[in-house]
């Protein structure tokens, strides 16, 4: 008969962890700057890093129009909000 590997936990610890931060914001400048001190940060801790990787731009788009009351011509606002995602890996050993 074939006997089962019994697990112990000086196995279990040795394991890799993963980390995986995914940020947001619609600010594009501050989202660099933040994937920027977390990868700096991870590197100094000897952590394997993968990314910040760029994940496709949400927009929102909202169409209004312009006079409060429906006379006078049709003119309509175009508003919009970006939202832009990245996504980083963290490996520890």
């Amino acid at each position: 008969m074939a006997t089962k590997p019994v697990k112990t936990m000086e196995g279990e610890e040795q394991r890799l962890h993963r980390i995986r931060i995914t940020l947001t914001s619609r600010n594009l400048k501050s989202l660099e700057k933040v994937c920027a001190d977390l990868v700096s940060g991870a590197k100094e801790k000897e952590l394997a890093v993968a990314g910040p990787v760029r994940l496709p731009t949400k927009i929102l788009r909202l169409c209004v129009r312009k006079s409060p009351n429906g006379e006078g011509t049709n003119t309509f606002d175009r508003w919009e909000m970006r939202i832009h995602k990245r996504l980083i890996d963290l490996h520890s050993p």
